[in-house]
């Protein structure tokens, strides 16, 4: 079975950072793009960050020149440095991977647990 497991999250100040980090394990054979979410107060899950197994990176606006997207294809991790935090970026933050197993016989998406980020202004 392949699971996504995700730390680094916490309280911040404004103006703060914080690094998440996700880490992949089970029975893959590959990982494609890696990606992470958030849920906000709305609860509308949002793709914040991206990345392919390139490395080629996008961002949603929001995030752009505050947020950096990296991943170790050995390590099979994907993390997220988050800097100069505001309180809209208070959210939980899930990662994401298109992962290709053994026990699976197609690519599928599989999730993270989430991990709960509050900046206090």
């Amino acid at each position: 079975q392949v699971q996504l497991v995700e730390s680094g999250g916490g309280l911040a100040q404004a103006g703060g950072s914080l690094r998440l980090s996700c880490v992949a394990s089970g029975d893959i054979i590959s990982i494609d793009e890696m990606a992470w979410y958030r849920t906000g107060p709305e609860n509308a899950r949002e793709l914040i960050a991206s990345i392919t197994k390139a490395g080629t990176t996008n961002y949603v606006d929001s995030v752009k020149g505050r947020f950096t997207i990296s991943r170790d294809n050995a390590k099979k991790t994907v993390s997220l440095q988050m800097n100069n935090l505001n309180s809209e970026d208070t959210a939980v933050y899930y990662c994401n991977a298109r992962i290709e197993s053994y026990s699976s016989s197609y690519t599928r998406t599989y999730w993270g647990q989430g991990t709960q980020v509050i900046v206090s202004s």
